[in-house]
């Protein structure tokens, strides 16, 4: 364009023209007129200094909102820093991929030597085994899709659009008919073959095209920059500004950053932003009309939810640029207004004494329940509650969740220890795969003949196969005979079930290197295991297997594997230590409980049970939210303005899910906390009375199937209502269940379940808390009565749901829907609005049907000599529930305080905690700090709360 300009030009001997261009714009489809201002320097001598100024009005964004806690103290803020942008600028041609590419590289290189990073809002990142992977799935990643084939619907998509692979999506990308990332096999010769990211690592290649993607989608609009990097620093910026000459299109502008204070314990409230999708854009333009698809948006938590309000104001400006981008001149500058402040109504420091007290119980329990063996070999009919931990779980936790980075063993700086344990793996790489193919080519032992070890690595096979589309599983018939086979009887050799495959047309041979598509069966089998052995030595879960096998084998020592954290700067430790360690003074095994005890290696680190909790704590009075944690937290920081991926791809792949919010999105049965509704229905429904005892007998066979309180073969004998809510008698609530359930005399499931869902909901159970982050909707038990009495059946409550209700109970009704919204105020601090909860109804029950609840949960703490000669009086109740055999019970527990006048209500869960009594423990220490009744640094120490720890327990 610019050398058609030139040439109009070339004999016109004046200071200053208008030109008039025609300009097709590919995103609008319409014709569009625009004056452009040229600046001609006289003379054709002189036309390479031929300047091209066009005028343009540029929007500038609105300071965002802050966030605040209750108190005033800061949650979320704006903070002035420097971006790296670039326009594309570059004229038209052959040229002219090959000169933006050249440039974005270069640019990278730059800003990543300076210890920044690059932008990433892409929905591709690079997985642990070096692979394209999505971010996104669903509806999402069909959106992502559409935009990048060009689409404006997803039902426009092709098969093989909608099918993509994101190496198909970068493949696609990077070749000629977009961006031309990589290299032609003769240089001089553009007809010959492209070879898609050749003269760049997979990690460059990713970069560059997600910055040509983001400028891509500017195109619509030239000479609008898109943002390579934020927040950079001055290093960043001395070193674009020295070669600028040679960064055609990059420029340095001033912008803002949003930033966190001390992230990981909000982060799941507050959330994050990020650059706006076309989704996002539909829905919020229709509020809106100002929002622009280059905006930067609430992603989640109360960022999302509050969007429109914390979005500020846009200002405009009229800026002047030449033809590389460059800004001359700007004028007609209107200000942009700073969006309106939200407070939430959450305790700052309630909140992160909470997380903190919720990370040092979970390190108590899992300390108590490590033992210093290889493997753990549960007793016949042995309790979930005897699980015990093996320490060579906990050495393969730090590499299966990724802790040691294994990768680094390869690389230049790779330490003594790396060098030992990398060739010992290689070693054993190198005999399993060995092993693998003698039994595909020849051995051929049935599946359920193998070593449990050979079982674990061909399972990983097939899985790599299917994670590879190598065996097309959308098309396998889930009932033929041979994939029973293989898959329920495990009666058949892996070598036969692939064979079976490839005859039924299951493997999908394109992805192999075969000679000819007409290539007969055996040709098909022997590129397979080519294929195996080529790939399985890169698949994560297969090499992960790998370490936990030679960790059993002592071909790596709890010894190799403490020195790898020091070599690795996992953990701080002093010479001293790393000398005891390495010379045998100290056990590798008290070393790791040591360093697991002083949360050097967290919980969520080791990602074993437990990992994982939460804990809400409610204004009983109004229904605000005082505290919401959940462990383990992430950084939204390095989430925010724009997505670090290595970051993210760091947690996304942690097995702790630290993006998963356990106190609003985690459901689990709520065990006998549930007792407190049943009992309201049973005395509301009259079919038990106050004056009235019901015996325990241990073992309740009204009817059949028999059901045993947690006592049997004790039992609890004569016990009124208050005192089955005391001893959590499973025997009276299945009584009670039953008595619901009896219509015309004759037992009736249904009739009980409707009842008890009746004061379920009438509790808040059977619906969202109203909390305005995600949260996932409850499932009121509608089967079996008689369990569903004691929690059981299949209930499922997340905890800020049970704080709901246990708040309903400590104010004798009130349910309200719970907020974490206080105010808003404009950037003066003037009010806009106050928020407070609403009441979403009155539970009216009998005071006396009150008094007999409240005085069970009294007597529940009561019992409890861990809180004995606490200062305030807590009326409480316990809950384990069972999810999985052969993991811990979940732990409860759901209380107020003061017993007397209630003020605040908490619920605690802390998944595969053991035992209730841990989590009551822990919510003893919340009550502790809350009220004031013992020293902060007494109570959060920085170290395991192991003393108390709680195995076996009634409930």
């Amino acid at each position: 364009m610019l050398r058609l300009i030139k040439e109009s030009v070339l004999n016109m001997i004046t200071s200053r023209i208008f030109v008039l261009i025609l300009i097709f714009s590919t995103m609008s489809g319409v014709l569009v007129y625009r004056l452009f201002d040229l600046q001609i320097v006289h003379g054709s001598e002189y036309l390479d200094n031929f300047k091209l100024t066009i005028r343009k009005q540029r929007t500038i964004p609105g300071t965002r909102g802050n966030i605040y806690d209750r108190n005033g103290n800061l949650l979320a803020y704006n903070e002035l820093a420097y971006s790296v942008m670039i326009e594309d600028v570059y004229e038209s041609g052959r040229g002219k991929n090959k000169s933006l590419n050249d440039t974005i590289s270069v640019l990278i290189d730059m800003i990543q030597v300076n210890g920044d990073r690059i932008e990433n809002d892409f929905d591709i990142v690079l997985d642990e085994n070096n692979n394209y992977v999505f971010t996104v799935e669903g509806a999402q990643l069909l959106r992502f899709l559409a935009d990048v084939y060009g689409h404006a619907y997803t039902d426009k998509l092709t098969y093989a659009e909608k099918t993509s692979s994101a190496q198909d999506v970068i493949n696609y990308l990077a070749g000629t008919k977009k961006f031309a990332v990589g290299e032609y096999l003769d240089p001089e010769d553009t007809t010959s073959d492209f070879i898609v990211g050749s003269g760049y690592t997979k990690e460059k290649l990713l970069q560059i095209v997600t910055i040509r993607y983001a400028m891509s989608l500017n195109s619509y609009q030239k000479y609008i920059a898109t943002t390579v990097a934020k927040d950079v620093s001055d290093e960043t910026v001395a070193m674009v500004m020295e070669n600028s000459q040679e960064l055609t299109g990059v420029s340095v502008t001033e912008d803002t950053v949003r930033k966190y204070v001390d992230s990981v314990y909000f982060s799941h409230l507050i959330g994050y932003i990020g650059k706006i999708s076309n989704e996002e854009y539909d829905e919020l333009s229709v509020e809106d009309e100002n929002y622009s698809l280059t905006d930067i948006v609430g992603k989640a938590g109360i960022e999302q939810y509050m969007e429109t309000t914390l979005q500020g104001t846009k200002g405009t400006e009229v800026v002047y640029v030449d033809n590389v981008g460059k800004v001359i001149e700007t004028s007609d500058r209107k200000e942009p207004a700073a969006g309106d402040d939200v407070y939430l109504t959450i305790d700052m420091e309630l909140q992160k004494a909470v997380y903190n007290l919720l990370e040092q119980k979970i390190a108590g329990i899992l300390v108590s329940n490590i033992q210093n063996v290889k493997e753990y070999t549960p007793e016949t009919n042995a309790s979930a509650a005897n699980i015990k931990i093996p320490i060579y779980d906990v050495y393969f936790a730090l590499f299966n969740n990724n802790i040691i980075d294994t990768g680094h063993f390869e690389e230049e700086g790779a330490k003594e220890t790396e060098q030992a344990v990398l060739e010992a793996f290689r070693a054993k790489q190198q005999n399993v795969v060995s092993g693998l193919r003698e039994e595909l080519e020849s051995t051929a032992t049935p599946y359920d003949r193998l070593p449990l070890e050979y079982q674990v690595y061909q399972l990983a096979v097939v899985s790599m196969l299917e994670d590879q589309d190598v065996i097309k599983t959308a098309e396998i018939d889930r009932e033929d005979e041979t994939y029973l086979a293989w898959k329920v009887d495990e009666n058949i050799s892996l070598q036969a079930y692939l064979n079976y495959l490839i005859s039924k047309g299951w493997i999908d041979i394109t992805k192999l290197e075969l000679k000819s598509q007409y290539s007969d069966s055996e040709e098909i089998y022997t590129e397979l295991i080519r294929y195996i052995e080529e790939h399985i030595v890169y698949d994560s879960y297969f090499n992960k297997r790998l370490y936990k096998y030679m960790l059993l084998a002592d071909q790596i020592t709890g010894r190799q594997v403490c020195l790898l954290l020091f070599e690795q700067n996992v953990i701080d430790g002093t010479d001293e230590e790393r000398a005891a360690v390495a010379s045998g003074a100290v056990s590798s095994y008290s070393f790791m409980v040591n360093k697991i005890k002083n949360l050097d290696i967290s919980p969520a680190m080791l990602a074993l049970d437990p990992c994982s909790g939460s804990c809400v704590v409610t204004d009983t009075g109004t229904g605000e939210l005082l505290a919401c944690v959940t462990y383990p937290g992430y950084d939204n920081n390095r989430l925010t303005n724009s997505i670090d991926s290595e970051y993210y791809n760091q947690i996304y792949n942690d097995l702790s899910q630290p993006m998963w919010n356990y106190a609003t999105q985690q459901l689990s049965a709520p065990g006998s906390t549930f007792k407190m509704v049943s009992a309201a229905t049973a005395l509301e429904e009259n079919v038990v009375s106050l004056g009235e005892d019901i015996i325990c007998h241990g073992t309740w066979d009204t009817i059949k199937p028999e059901a045993k309180c947690w006592i049997a073969p004790g039992a609890h004998g004569a016990l009124s209502i208050s005192e089955a809510i005391e001893h959590s008698c499973n025997y009276y609530f299945y009584e009670a269940g039953y008595r619901l359930s009896r219509l015309d005399g004759v037992y009736d499931s249904d009739t009980g379940i409707s009842k008890l869902a009746y004061y379920a909901d009438q509790f808040g159970l059977s619906d969202k808390s109203g909390i305005e982050i995600s949260e996932s909707a409850p499932k009121v038990s509608d089967f079996d009565a008689i369990r569903s009495a004691i929690g059981q059946g299949n209930n499922n409550y997340s905890t800020v749901g049970l704080a709901r209700y246990v708040t309903t109970v400590a104010n004798s009704g009130n349910c309200y829907n719970l907020s974490l919204l206080d105010k808003t105020t404009d950037s003066e601090g003037n009010l806009l609005k106050d928020y407070t909860p609403t009441l979403r109804n009155t539970v009216a029950l009998e005071q006396t049907t009150w008094d007999a609840i409240h005085r069970g949960m009294r007597k529940v703490v009561m019992g409890k000599e861990y809180y004995e000669g606490l200062a305030v009086n807590v009326a409480g109740k316990t809950g384990t529930a069972q999810e999985n055999k052969k993991r811990p019970n979940h732990a409860l527990f759901v209380c107020y305080a003061p017993y007397e006048n209630p003020e605040i209500a908490i619920a605690t869960r802390i998944a595969y905690g053991y035992s209730s009594d841990n989590a009551a423990q822990m919510t003893r220490d919340v009550i502790m700090y809350y009220f004031e009744l013992e020293e902060e640094d007494q109570l959060i120490t920085g170290t395991a709360e192991d003393e108390n720890a709680v195995h076996v327990t009634g409930d």
